[in-house]
Order: structure tokens, then sequence, then C-alpha cells
């Protein structure tokens, strides 16, 4: 039996899965370890606790060589997008991987659109965000005072592996999310380097999902109980892993559903066509030589801060109570606001600025719990059942396809939400299909039974999906 096993880091939380496949070719999973990620002050910036992860990602190994032993094959590692560490020419962290929450990218992406120029999109086919690691690195200073210092640019997934191995690579998925990778290939935009005026070198070789980094040093497998340990590059991008997961079908929409929303396509080639440009989508590397054509959209996040904040009042119902009489709500009463509206970015009360939203604009103003529940639930329907039909259209004029979207498929913690899958088909007029919950887990280990041979590829791993979940 071969056992793989998958950290998977998010920004609130990490954990560690092992998987394999049974006797009769289903998919097991098991979970090792589990702990919190809390961001923390350093030098002045909001930062990324990287030496408790690192640790906490040992203890998860530790355990799972105690059960597993001999049977651990590999590990793949995943994280969320865009943010980095830096390796000095003495193989050191420079300080903590900075993070995305922190404001110094704050009005960065204004100041430099000209010096990226009006083709910027069309080479690059990231939506411009603040978060991105472009900008990031612009927030930095000019790269003549700060890179001559660094040896390697490393982002969250390659970090870890770099720390495990010894070996420095980007991989093509997390590499994607820089916004400085031309669309669909495993290039680094070398005109765009040069117009900000960041070293190629400082960047390392861009790796696809499934390559082999070498193993896991002795003495560190040593420390923590293992034997030889491959470590494998996979979808370092959670969202391309769990792409990778889901059992789409021609022609499906994927939507993967948590505190945020990523709904889009998988594509062969990317479209990085001013109407994409204009709406907001991505073309992020993907799986197997695909591109994840889609929309960042706020997903559970006001529904997550309104349950927070009942938490804090100390009258907050459970998550299936609250759904349950959120079905019940009048249609009269179940309104809708712009999930995209920067007031619910982060609003001292979430509860406050939904009704003051609706007062505005002489709606129906949520009051009750179940109410306000609702207006989310709805609101995240509406938006999208907009954002399916602005990937169509997209999608027609750049002539990649005349077929019509025939169906979605919701994945992540999100997909047991009954309520707003139900009211995602009403929006649309399309079947939805759910699961699987651990989508980004799976997809992780699923890159690496492929790599091994066990799994013959991207199709064959998707059926056993079906037929596991």
């Amino acid at each position: 039996m071969n056992v793989y096993l998958a950290a998977d880091f998010g920004g609130g939380s990490g954990r560690l899965i092992a998987g394999w496949l049974n006797e009769s070719g289903g998919l097991c999973l098991d979970e090792e370890h589990r702990f919190p990620n809390v961001p923390v002050m350093h030098d002045g910036h909001l930062c990324w606790d990287f030496w408790k992860l690192f640790g906490d990602l040992k203890e998860g190994l530790q355990k799972a060589g105690q059960k597993y032993g001999s049977s651990i094959r590999s590990l793949g590692i995943d994280t969320w997008g865009v943010d980095f560490g830096l390796v000095g020419h003495d193989g050191k962290l420079i300080g903590l991987p900075v993070c995305y929450r922190d404001e110094r990218t704050r009005g960065v992406k204004e100041t430099v659109a000209e010096q990226l120029g009006v083709d910027h999109y069309a080479r690059t086919g990231i939506q411009a965000l603040d978060i991105n690691s472009l900008y990031q690195f612009l927030s930095m200073g000019e790269p003549a005072t700060w890179a001559p210092s660094v040896k390697h640019i490393l982002f969250m997934p390659d970090l870890f592996a770099y720390f495990l191995t010894g070996e420095a690579v980007n991989e093509y998925t997390i590499a994607s999310t820089s916004e400085m990778m031309l669309a669909g290939e495993p290039r680094w935009d070398a005109e765009l380097l040069g117009r900000i005026g960041l070293p190629t070198d400082t960047l390392c070789r861009i790796v696809q999902p499934g390559t082999a980094l070498g193993y896991i040093r002795p003495a560190l497998a040593g420390e923590m109980g293992l034997g030889r340990v491959e470590v494998v590059a996979v979808g370092g991008h959670d969202t391309a892993c769990a792409v990778c997961a889901a059992p789409l079908e021609e022609d499906s929409v994927f939507l993967s559903s948590g505190t945020w929303s990523l709904l889009g396509m998988e594509l062969d080639e990317p479209i990085t066509t001013p109407e994409a440009r204009a709406a907001g989508f991505s073309n992020e590397g993907g799986v197997g030589g695909k591109v994840c054509f889609l929309r960042n959209i706020p997903g559970l996040y006001p529904l997550q801060r309104l349950m927070a904040q009942w938490n804090e009042e100390g009258n907050a119902p459970t998550y299936d109570v609250l759904l349950l009489n959120a079905e019940a709500v009048s249609p009269d009463e179940a309104v809708t606001f712009d999930v995209d509206d920067p007031r619910f970015t982060n609003p001292a009360d979430m509860a406050r600025e939904i009704q003051n939203y609706c007062r505005e604009r002489g709606l129906f103003v949520p009051v009750t719990k179940p109410q306000l529940a609702r207006c989310v639930m709805e609101s995240l329907a509406s938006k999208y059942a907009e954002s399916i039909k602005e990937c169509s259209k997209i999608r027609q004029k750049a002539n990649t396809s005349n077929q019509p979207i025939r169906r979605i498929n919701i994945f992540g913690g999100g997909c047991r939400n009954q309520l707003l899958n139900r009211l995602t088909a009403e929006r649309t007029g399309l079947p939805v299909v759910a699961g699987p919950v651990e989508a980004t887990a799976i997809g992780n280990i699923l890159v690496q039974a492929v790599a091994a041979g066990e799994i013959a590829g991207l199709s064959e791993a998707r059926e056993l999906v079906r037929r596991s979940m």
C-alpha cells in the first residue's frame, strides 16, 4: 500500500491528511493533524508565523510516520496563493513571509499602472488585485535596494519544500498567482520583470505538478521517525488542487465554496481579452496543463462575520438551525446586496452594514438572524448567476466555445450548505452537483498518485473521486 501525505495550509488553519487506494480501487482519507494558522505582527507587518507552521508540519509528519511507517511514499504541499518568503545567500529565511492582508500594498497597483503598460493583462491573464505578489514586491521599494541580498524567492508551498529537501523551485500553479508569469505558460514574463527592475535570477525554475523535488533530508526525516519520503510538487495553489479533484464534465462550471468563492471553468487555453479583464476573470495555472479561468467572489465571509458577531454577543444559533430558519424566510424578505461592494470587505458590524445598504436603496431591511442569513445566501446565488452569464459571454466572444454551460460542481466546505446549493440552482437554472468537501487534500493526494504511476491521469483521478465520494 502506498500512503500519500497531503499538507494543506489554509489562511486560518492547516492539516496533514493521509490518503491511499484500497483494494477495491476506492480512495481512503485519514486526518493525522490539524492546527491553527494565525498571522503575527513582525517588524511592523502582518506576517505568517512560518517556523511555527513548519513545526506543525513536522508534528503531523511524525504522527503519520508512527501510524504508517515505511508505507509512506511521498508528501505534497499546497497553500493559499500570492504570498512568499525570501531566502538569503546563506540559505536562511529573511524575516517572515508577509501576509496578503497586510496594508503595505495599499495604493501600489494604481501607482504603477502606467509602468506596467496597457498590455499587462493580455500578457499575464491575471486579475490585478492589491494582494498579488507583484504589488507586494513593488511595495518593498526599488528591487535594487533589497534583491542583492536575496538568493531565492519562494512561494509558500515552495518554501516549505525547500526547508524539507533543500531544493529551490517555483511550482507552476502557485507561480501563476503572482501576476508575473505569462498566461498559460510555465515562463516568467521577462519583459515585465525588466520594467519593474526585479532580477530574474531571484526567481527559480518553474516546475509542473507531479515533479519529484527530492527526499526529505535524512537528518530531518530521522528527527521525525520517517524513512525515505519523497516530496512531490502538487498543485501548490490550493485552488488548483481542489479543481483537480472536482468530477467535472464537459461544459461544467466549478465553484470552490468557502470563505472565498472561486467560480470558473477549466480550459485548455487562457482567455486574455479586454472583456475577461473587465469582468475580473483570472487565468490561473491548473493541473495537467489546464488553465483555471476563474473569478474571485467574496464567499461565505459575510455569514462567517455575522456568526462571529452573534457569538460575541452570546446569542449565536448553530449553523444548522440558522440555515433551517433561513429556509423559511418569506421571498418578500429575501433581498440581495452586492457582495463585491468594498463596504462588506471588513466592516466593524456586518449586520448593520447590510441593513444600511438595504435602507439606502429602499429595500426590505433584514432584522432577524434568519433574514440576514437568507440575504447573504440570496446575494451569493445572484452573484454566481451573474458570473456564469459573463463567463459564457466571454467564451463565446473569444470563440473558445459556443456550447452552453450545462451544470455547476460545488466543492469545498461550503458545498454542505444545502440552502445555498438550492438557491444557486434556482438562480442559474442549472443542476448543481455537490462535493467533495475535502477537495483540496484529495487533489493533492491524486497528483502524487499520478506521479507514482498508480493512477493513469487526471481523467482516471476524477473517475476515482466519483466512485469514492
